[in-house]
């Protein structure tokens, strides 16, 4: 047994490389048993499929395998591979990019989160809900990683000033079982830093401090396992708060963008996607889903007690609140008087908004119609504006330095250097969006779309609005274990055959997917946000299980909502337009010759 124990030991100290050696070879049979073309297309994406799911390979080297693979197996020539890795939709996302790191640079984002808090009070329901929208807001510009890795910080330091300097047992049963000696002995548990304050106010007579040891045992307990709740509630809002927030905007995520570059491959003619108009479907969801999510949140983990709601707060909680009050204020106040570098950053980060958002809303003429159609798109708007940070300075320009002869002559600072840029820019992002475009091109070219649209006859039945339920519910599900990019790489080229078949917009079930990769809230392993508040040692499984499982329904109810309501209005859903039209009658003239070609695949075999 001890044998048998150490080999599967060795084999799974190896699992990644027989991953990387093993699904080649047990894929091989897809290429001879489909058309030669589409079936090394689709060979290449599955085994990229299984690199991803595994991280056999980092997911950005895996995102560059159609470089060498599609030229050497004839599905692309190199010079249609290379150029999808920096379209202007990468641009576009570094872009955004190079703005979050000037915004960390000069820490307006703390700025801003500490200023929300503040407005919003210190109650446990107020300050989730303040943590909730912050962390969203950030979410909608920076990464969801760094807006989880820069408000978790923030969470701990309000929570310790709430209920003292010691954390909550992490694990209270656990706890109790390994010290029952000493709690039967002693008749105590841990006393909170607000019992021990009232405690230590007066000396109570023998008679009293009796009473005290019988009573105090089983409030203690509830005490600890309140603070242990508003712990976990506090800890799993942030992380579900930036997966949502990333949503409302095109560069919040990279789902979003991979969506609006496989448009661009596969239906060229479709102009109705952009930042404004993504912005007025995708933000009142946001808003709609964070409100409910709270409500959940607070009333799971006692930040809103339907019981005790009218009761009047004890001395001992609105102590704590005004230490957390005073906890925010104090943070706030070391950040100093707002520089004129964080006023300059604010003031391009709001230009660089307000541009992307009027370039071209579609409901009134943009600024983009001043110039020649087709030429301004958001990249280039967002590449415009991320210019100015390399040279603008960070200090105030004065006139009087001019005529100052002693005064120093040193260069001036930018508001970002190229050196932090590539520090702070998470540059995988971008060969992964480029793996994704490469990805749709190569299903595109080879004909691989067309032969996937030929085998869902089965799926034509299926009303439009029960397939974007069902569509968000796969995507849910497989997102929990698969990255959210991987997730739609994979699914947006179905989706879209799909909705050539069920003679809808493509837009109709494409955009449900694309967000619904976002929604994966079960798993501590799902997103990088729920790895990072999970590792704070506070959360089990169990709590993002049963949390996250109704956060799942609800998102997928909402956005059911939103894509048959207002979404129709916006990206003209209720009509199968033109530019899928002309895909479909292409793929309707290809289809026949698809089924020939694997009908006689098939004999030869």
């Amino acid at each position: 047994m001890a044998a048998i124990g150490a080999l599967v030991k060795k084999v799974w100290s190896i699992r990644r490389f027989l991953v990387l050696l093993c699904t080649p070879l047990v894929l091989l049979p897809i290429i001879i048993s489909l058309p030669p073309k589409e079936g090394k297309c689709l060979y290449v994406i599955l085994v990229m499929a299984v690199y991803w799911c595994t991280e056999a390979l980092p997911l950005a080297v895996t995102a560059l395998l159609p470089i060498t693979l599609f030229p050497f197996l004839g599905i692309l020539p190199s010079n249609k591979v290379c150029p999808q890795y920096f379209l202007d939709t990468n641009f576009l996302f570094l872009s955004g990019l190079i703005m979050a790191s000037a915004i960390e640079e000069w820490n307006l984002h703390r700025r801003i989160a500490l200023k929300v808090l503040m407005f919003v009070g210190v109650q446990p329901a107020r300050l989730i809900l303040g943590m909730m929208l912050t962390t969203s807001f950030l979410s909608m510009w920076l990464s969801n990683t760094a807006s989880t890795a820069m408000m978790l910080p923030i969470a701990n330091a309000i929570l310790k000033s709430l209920f003292g300097e010691k954390e909550p047992s992490k694990d209270l049963n656990r706890e109790n079982e390994e010290n029952p000696a000493s709690l039967q002995q002693n008749k105590l548990y841990t006393v909170p830093t607000e019992l021990q304050f009232l405690a230590s106010t007066k000396d109570k007579d023998l008679m009293e401090e009796k009473e005290v040891v019988i009573e105090v045992p089983m409030d203690l307990k509830k005490e600890d396992e309140y603070r242990a709740n508003i712990w976990k509630g506090f800890l799993i809002s942030i992380p579900y708060a930036a997966s949502i927030g990333g949503t409302a905007t095109l560069t919040g995520t990279a789902p979003n963008l991979i969506l609006l570059g496989q448009l661009k491959s596969f239906f060229p003619g479709c102009d109705v996607v952009n930042f404004g108009s993504w912005f007025v479907f995708a933000f009142p969801l946001m808003l709609l889903f964070l409100l409910l999510g709270w409500l959940w949140i607070s009333f799971l983990y006692g930040g809103i007690n339907l019981r005790h709601w009218r009761k009047k707060k004890s001395e001992i909680r609105m102590d704590a609140e005004d230490r957390a009050r005073a906890v925010i204020k104090e943070d706030y106040q070391k950040l100093g008087p707002m520089k004129f570098a964080e006023q300059a950053v604010l003031f391009l980060f709001c230009l660089f908004a307000i541009l992307l958002f009027s370039r071209d809303p579609k409901f009134i003429p943009g600024w983009a119609s001043l110039f020649t159609p087709g030429f301004v798109s958001d990249a280039v708007t967002g590449v415009a504006i991320v210019t100015i940070l390399f040279f603008f300075p960070s200090q105030r320009p004065s006139c009087k330095w001019w005529f100052d002869l002693k005064a120093s002559n040193t260069e001036n600072v930018p508001l970002l250097s190229w050196r932090r840029a590539q520090e702070t820019v998470p540059w995988n992002i971008i060969l992964l969006l480029g793996g994704g475009f490469a990805m749709a091109k190569g299903c595109e070219e080879s004909g691989l779309s067309v032969w996937i649209g030929g085998h869902l006859h089965p799926l034509e039945s299926v009303p439009p609005a029960v397939a974007v339920v069902l569509v968000t519910i796969v995507i849910a599900l497989f997102t929990e274990f698969a990255s959210n990019t991987a997730t739609i790489i994979i699914f947006l080229p179905i989706l879209a055959e799909l909705a050539i078949r069920l003679k809808v917009n493509p837009l109709y079930l494409m955009i449900p997917g694309t967000i619904g990769c976002s929604y994966a809230f079960m798993l501590p392993v799902s997103t990088p946000p729920n790895s990072i508040a999970f590792s704070s040692g506070h959360l089990m499984v169990k709590d993002m299980a049963r949390t996250g499982l109704l956060m799942n329904l609800m998102g997928v109810l909402l956005l059911s909502l939103a894509i048959n309501t207002w979404a129709k209005s916006i990206f003209q859903l209720g009509t199968f337009p033109a530019w899928a039209n002309i895909h479909g009658e292409n793929i309707t003239s290809l289809l026949l010759d698809v089924k020939n070609v694997t009908l006689s695949s098939l004999n030869k075999i």
